[in-house]
């Protein structure tokens, strides 16, 4: 598939992209409705977001394809290798979580199928609240797949906090229940999946920190694909100083070395203005030391309040007396889930989870 981003997320599903989902309809059988489906996915597209836009189209395709559920799926597999981007695939799957429930063995079976084109993810979703056991129990089955797309869809599926998803409620009671599934794939050969279970984990860590702890503290790290899995599941935990996080990575909690200098430049910036972080750390031990450097950001807000945020800046080894220069550049800029607003902007250096050093830019009030 070729894949290409627009300006606004939601225009991926665009009018250009139905006519796409309804040549595959066409192509994969004559018994697809394409001017019904193209009237109903076309009728108050342009109001609705991305997600929106998904389940959109999979209630257009209800109405363009049969009234028999097993008829209608084996049209929908038909449709997916004749799509162009993953969000096409995503808007199919979802037709599969909104009429296909009441045929739970058929259905998954599809999913498993349909995530090669794009991610089922969240079809899945519905599946697992409906049945939980039942559903961890086929996706555990997955979890052996020979096929990484769908080793990763049982991870990824199950995700206690999976974004933009539906919350699950027997994960959100007990988010550690697909762990036999991540048991699985702790050591699993493709990054797609080690990256999912890397996130799964750091889900868990949200909810249940010394369950995800005392589960990693078991498995060993002397397979490198595993270790991977360990730190990037960690992060979290690692940002908040946590020291058994920090541990678990041969990390101590704090360490000897000395800021000779840290400092954010320019002083005062605009929206779109880049600030560029410089720290200089020496040594202060006659032993080699791990570091795990962060800066965390107090955002200024409204009413003189602020929210932080941690970045990562460098994990490293700091030589016996030596002295390591890092630096980084960001760019000042609004995002969908972060607005800037005027006001002094501290930034802590954080190094193996304790603050060493302070620092500050201003955003100064503009007309």
């Amino acid at each position: 598939m070729t894949e290409e981003t627009p300006a606004l997320l939601k225009d991926i599903l665009d009018p250009q992209a139905l006519e796409t989902i309804g040549d595959a309809g066409v192509a994969a059988s004559p018994h697809f409705d394409r001017p019904v489906f193209l009237s109903a996915a076309l009728a108050g597209l342009d109001a609705l977001s991305i997600m929106e836009r998904v389940r959109h189209i999979a209630d257009a395709l209800h109405t363009a394809l049969p009234g028999d559920y097993a008829v209608a799926l084996d049209i929908v597999r038909a449709m997916a290798p004749r799509l162009t981007h993953g969000f096409q695939a995503m808007a199919v799957t979802e037709y599969v979580a909104r009429y296909g429930l009441n045929d739970f063995d058929r259905s998954m079976e599809a999913l498993a199928d349909l995530t090669r084109f794009g991610s089922a993810e969240f079809a899945i979703r519905p599946f697992l609240a409906a049945d939980t056991p039942r559903a961890l129990a086929t996706m555990r089955q997955w979890a052996g797949s020979a096929d990484e797309h769908v080793r990763r869809l049982a991870s990824e599926g199950a995700r206690p906090r999976l974004p933009w998803a539906a919350r699950v409620p027997a994960l959100k009671a007990d988010p550690t229940l697909a762990a036999p599934i991540l048991e699985m794939l702790k050591a699993d050969p493709s990054l797609y999946v080690r990256k999912s279970v890397a996130n799964h984990l750091n889900d868990i860590a949200k909810d249940r920190p010394e369950w995800l702890l005392g589960r990693l503290a078991a498995w060993p790290q002397d397979d490198a694909r595993t270790a991977w899995i360990i730190r990037h599941a960690l992060r979290t935990l690692i940002k908040k100083g946590d020291p058994a996080a920090l541990a678990l990575i041969g990390v101590g909690h704090g360490a000897a070395v000395s800021v000779r200098d840290f400092s954010i430049a320019p002083s005062a910036v605009h929206l779109g203005d880049r600030i560029a972080i410089k720290a200089d750390l020496a040594s202060d031990s006659s032993e080699n030391q791990r570091l795990v450097v962060d800066y965390r950001v107090h955002y200024a807000r409204a009413g003189g309040k602020s929210a932080a945020k941690v970045f990562k800046l460098k994990t490293f080894e700091l030589a016996a007396r030596e002295t390591a220069s890092l630096g980084i550049s960001q760019t000042i800029r609004d995002f969908s889930t972060r607005r800037h607003h005027p006001g002094r902007h501290e930034v802590e250096l954080i190094v193996n989870g304790q603050t060493m050093a302070t620092a500050a830019f201003d955003i100064p009030v503009t007309d």
